[in-house]
């Protein structure tokens, strides 16, 4: 069995527009092609910091801003 991961472009229009995902997995077995979504991994909740995945604010940093909007108010 021979496997591959292709993006769905790759493929004649026709099959790509009905496919929901950008890549799929080729396999070819006895001359019988299957294609299935290929599933990207998801972010973990332990690799997110605080309310924001890229990091750049804590929620300390978050709580500690919106008391100094409320201060302002």
């Amino acid at each position: 069995m021979n496997g591959m991961v292709l993006d769905v472009q790759e493929l004649p229009e026709t099959v790509y527009s009905i496919i929901s995902t950008r890549k799929i997995n080729f396999f070819e077995e006895n001359g019988i092609i299957t294609l299935t979504p290929f599933l990207d991994a998801k972010p973990r909740f332990d690799m997110l910091m605080g309310m924001f995945s890229d990091g750049k604010m804590s929620v300390d940093g978050f709580l500690a801003e919106k008391r100094r909007e409320m201060e302002l108010e």
